[in-house]
């Protein structure tokens, strides 16, 4: 009988920073795409990136994710939306149209990661059977911490979750914030952060919103695990 597998993604420029868990086994791999990533079977997998989308970009998980994290409210990054990156190569384009519909405009940061947002949202339309869940690291490294954290951009954040993360069992974690990313393209942050979301999906102890979500226009559900 092999241990439930549970799986944490962050993205980065290059790929996928994915962390598995296996019981009390933990590993690390820098797959370039999702359908590589979860291409093994797993029992649930959580990624760091939008899930479900709304025409407007307006997602209640996001507005109650920001509130937990307050006062650092801008770490929930909002306004992702399917025809921004269907109808539009141009963001100054999509912005305009943004605009027209009245609708708020896209940040440089949320443009850039369109082409993840769009590769995950293909698969889990297509896998609705497999359990792909939305989680955000900021949510729980806050449960771990009981309190808010200085900025990851900082050396004591950075310290503070990587702590963290010794004290949930990530023996490995020195070596994979130095040599394990050595070359892949990824920062120590996104290692930190899909450790975080592994937890999520192996822990399961929080979403927002409570309770059954909210469904998208395809029926995706809209919720942020911690």
């Amino acid at each position: 009988m092999h241990p439930h597998r549970i799986l944490g993604l962050d993205g980065f420029s290059r790929g996928w920073v994915a962390v598995a868990i296996e019981g009390d086994r933990r590993s690390i791999s820098f797959p370039a795409d999702i359908a590589t990533a979860l291409a093994s079977a797993f029992t649930r997998a959580a990624i760091d990136i939008p899930i479900g989308m709304t025409d407007d970009g307006t997602r209640a998980c996001d507005l109650l994710a920001r509130d937990k994290l307050a006062p650092h409210r801008s770490r929930v990054f909002t306004g992702a939306r399917r025809w921004l990156w269907e109808n539009y190569t141009d963001p100054d384009e999509a912005n305009l149209e943004a605009t027209r519909r009245g609708q708020p405009r896209a940040s440089r940061q949320l443009w850039h990661l369109g082409r993840k947002i769009m590769e995950v949202d293909a698969f889990v339309r297509a896998h609705r059977d497999r359990d792909i869940r939305e989680a955000h690291p900021e949510l729980v490294f806050l449960r771990l911490n009981g309190a808010p954290l200085p900025s990851k951009k900082t050396e004591q954040g950075a310290r503070l979750r990587r702590d963290l993360l010794v004290a949930a069992g990530f023996a490995s974690i020195d070596d994979w914030l130095t040599h394990a990313r050595r070359g892949t393209g990824a920062k120590p942050d996104d290692v930190l952060d899909a450790c975080a979301v592994a937890l999520a999906a192996r822990d399961g102890a929080g979403c927002v919103p409570e309770g059954e979500p909210p469904r998208d226009a395809h029926e995706v559900a809209m919720q942020i695990w911690f």
